[in-house]
């Protein structure tokens, strides 16, 4: 009987690094632009508790093959839970043989963070920029840490509707808690929108042009996070198909999507300088593959040293 090895939360955060994530997460966006991914559409399956949702995120590369049970649950903070939980099982693509069960909410977090860094590596410059972050969960944290890792950061301001939440989140990353979005994101130079929201929490009007917003939540075709007027500006997304199908952002506002972020990254596809973007994430199963990869190769390589 096979018994794959089970990595907890401990195991993924030590043999998960950043500096691994931005590459690999970069190849793989590229990747999937290209139609180097075999990898479905996710399933979504509504829960009993309002917003609550679990989805099944199946993907293969070339040298990754895995799956990802990921549920959010937006009454999880209110019980000392996080909102999303995910487990993920990797196999061997060339057998289908399981190779590691992991806990894979850091992982979805870290990797869904990376996505906006990679993607604001290739779309701005390397000087300082003034981030706004509307959200105050996970998210809100692993998009502090990996944005800092690209781009050196001018000042973050947070806003939450939970006050308390906001000043803890912006205590915790070196920000400041603001009391209203519209405070927090005027001037700002990068925008993340990471909310459990069904319906705008960010207008258009109040954008700096030329700002680059990562809208992350809203991951259902009837919710939304940004109005019609910032979905009027320059549309990127993780996967074109996804975000005209899945993205409420999209679908609601009529929002044409101008390309894919792998395309940009390739070098196929040029963005025109100056204008405002909406990058629209809705996160990738080829993300959380070359992720478990990565995190298996190093406790595996990390096992090998310690039995020699």
């Amino acid at each position: 009987m096979i018994k794959p090895p089970l990595l907890d939360d401990a195991a993924v955060r030590r043999h998960l690094a950043l500096d691994a994530l931005l590459p690999a997460i970069s190849q793989a966006l590229m990747d999937l632009s290209a139609g180097r991914v075999v990898q479905p559409m996710r399933t979504v399956l509504e829960l009993a508790e309002p917003n609550s949702l679990l989805f099944v995120k199946p993907a293969r590369t070339a040298g990754a093959l895995a799956t990802k049970l990921i549920t959010q649950m937006p009454g999880n903070p209110a019980r000392g839970l996080p909102t999303m939980i995910a487990t993920l099982l990797l196999l061997d693509p060339a057998t289908g043989v399981p190779l590691a069960v992991m806990d894979a909410t850091w992982l979805t977090e870290l990797r869904t963070a990376a996505v906006s860094a990679v993607a604001t590596r290739a779309l701005r410059d390397g000087s300082p920029k003034r981030l706004a972050i509307l959200g105050s969960g996970a998210l809100a944290r692993s998009h502090a840490l990996a944005l800092a890792a690209v781009v050196p950061l001018a000042d973050i301001r947070l806003w939450s509707p939970t006050r308390a939440h906001a000043e803890r989140c912006a205590t915790e990353i070196g920000g400041i808690a603001c009391a209203d979005a519209e405070s927090a994101v005027r001037d700002a130079d990068l925008v993340v929108t990471v909310t459990n929201a069904s319906a705008p929490v960010l207008l258009g009007r109040w954008l700096k042009p030329g700002a680059l917003v990562h809208a992350v939540g809203a991951p259902r075709p009837t919710w939304r996070e940004l109005d019609d007027e910032a979905m009027g500006n320059y549309v990127i997304a993780d996967h074109r198909r996804a975000a005209e199908t899945e993205s409420g952002d999209v679908i609601l506002s009529g929002a044409t999507v101008q390309c894919e972020i792998g395309e940009v990254l390739a070098g196929t596809v040029q963005v025109p300088e100056g204008v405002t973007v909406i990058f629209k994430a809705l996160g990738q199963a080829v993300e959380d593959a070359v992720a478990a990869q990565l995190v298996y190769a190093a406790a595996t390589a990390q096992g090998a040293s310690a039995a020699a």
